[in-house]
C-alpha cells in the first residue's frame, strides 16, 4: 500500500515502512502507475490530483463531524491515530491537538522554527539567533540567544504540559522539540497510522 502526506513544500510517501519525499514543485504526480491513498493540505496540488484516478483521496471518509470545518485533514488524520494524548506536530506551523477518550478537545496553531526566526530578524537583525533546545526552561536567561528561545518555547512549553497528558511528537522538527519535551514519544509516521485506520475501516 502507497500513502502520500501532501503539505504544502513536499510529497511525503510511505511505502511499507520506508518514507521518502519529493518537492511540491518539481514532483510530476502523473508518473506514479500504483493506486495512492493521500491527503493533501495543498489547494493547487489537490486540484491537479482529481485527474489521476490511480491517486484516491481518503479525506471523505474521515467524520469530519468530530472535528471543525476548516481543520487541517493531517491534523484529522494524527488524531484519528490514538484514543488519548497531546499531538505536537511540529512542522512549518507547529499544530497542538488534544484528544481524551476518543474525544477531540480542541487544540491551537503555533508559528514553526523558520516563521518564528524570521520574525525576530524582522525585528532586527542583532535578533538573528538560532534558537537553543539546550535551553532551561526553568530559569530564566541572561543572554539574547537564550532570551528569545525561552520567549518562543515557554509558553509552548507551559500549555502542553498543563493538559498533564502522553505527549506525541511528530513532524520534521520533533526530534528537536523532544529536548523541550523529554517525556514526550516521537511518531514520524502518525499521520499515516491514521491514514491506515481509516482505509481499513473503509
Amino acid at each position: 500500500m502507497l500513502l502520500c502526506d501532501i503539505g504544502n513544500t513536499s510529497y511525503h510517501f510511505l511505502s511499507q515502512s520506508e518514507s521518502f519525499k519529493k518537492d511540491v514543485k518539481s514532483f510530476d504526480a502523473s508518473e506514479v502507475k500504483h493506486n495512492v491513498y493521500y491527503i493533501c493540505v495543498n489547494k493547487d496540488v489537490d486540484e491537479s490530483l482529481k485527474n489521476l484516478p490511480n491517486w484516491i483521496d481518503i479525506k471523505s471518509h474521515l467524520d469530519k463531524a468530530k472535528y471543525y470545518d476548516t481543520m487541517g485533514v493531517d491534523r484529522m488524520m494524527a488524531l484519528e491515530a490514538i484514543e488519548s494524548g497531546i499531538i505536537i506536530d511540529a512542522g512549518s506551523a507547529i499544530t497542538v491537538d488534544v484528544k481524551r477518550d476518543g474525544i477531540f478537545e480542541g487544540g491551537f496553531i503555533y508559528p514553526g522554527l523558520n516563521a518564528m526566526r524570521e520574525s525576530y530578524q524582522n525585528i532586527s537583525s542583532a535578533l538573528a539567533y538560532e534558537f537553543n533546545f539546550d535551553i532551561d526552561l526553568q530559569t530564566l536567561p541572561k543572554n539574547s540567544q537564550d532570551a528569545i528561545t525561552y520567549g518562543y518555547l515557554k509558553t509552548l512549553y507551559c500549555e502542553v504540559m498543563s493538559h498533564k497528558m502522553e505527549i506525541i511528537l511528530t513532524g520534521g522538527d520533533a526530534n528537536l522539540f523532544v529536548k523541550i519535551f523529554k517525556d514526550a514519544r516521537v511518531d514520524e509516521h502518525l499521520v499515516f497510522k491514521g491514514m491506515k485506520k481509516l482505509i481499513y475501516d473503509f
